[in-house]
């Protein structure tokens, strides 16, 4: 087996991106049809209208096969947000999270943005761990109902 490797996002990976999405997110979180439709319309802008000077997505994969995701996107010349991060349940615990969370803040980082934003759910335990740990800061908390189910959603940040 050959080592993970961690690549630019293609138009080609949109596919799998929203059902990967899709389908964890329903089993995981009991979450229904209007998130992936979420996550295709933010995939369908990102291939539509990104900068890329400013906005970038990865995908990570072994031999072929796509692990996990992540995206970053512009929200001023200062700030950039997170996006589209997923890791498959096969390989979480690996430090591949920690890769690609590392690969997006180090391009945040590199295109001159001085914080990075994100927006998730209380539920999602192991990423706000994840988060916690690399100097992310928990800004807000509020209960929500989304995607058909009741959910606390979350507002992080960090200075890069």
């Amino acid at each position: 087996m050959s080592a993970v490797v961690i690549r630019s996002f293609e138009p080609s990976d949109a596919e799998w991106l929203v059902q990967q999405h899709r389908e964890l997110y329903a089993r995981d979180e009991g979450f229904d049809d209007s998130f992936g439709d979420l996550v295709a319309e933010i995939v369908e802008d990102f291939v539509e209208n990104h900068n890329p000077d400013r906005e970038s997505g990865w995908i990570a994969e072994r031999d072929g096969d796509r692990l996990g995701s992540i995206f970053c996107v512009s929200l001023s010349e200062e700030t950039a947000k997170l996006r589209l991060f997923l890791v498959k349940p096969e390989v979480r615990g690996s430090g591949l999270a920690q890769r690609l969370l590392e690969t997006c803040t180090g391009f945040a980082r590199e295109i001159g943005c001085r914080e990075m934003v994100l927006w998730t759910h209380e539920s999602h335990r192991a990423a706000c761990a994840l988060y916690r740990r690399n100097g992310w800061t928990l800004m807000s908390s509020e209960p929500a109902r989304s995607f058909g189910v009741d959910v606390v959603e979350q507002h992080w940040r960090t200075d890069l």
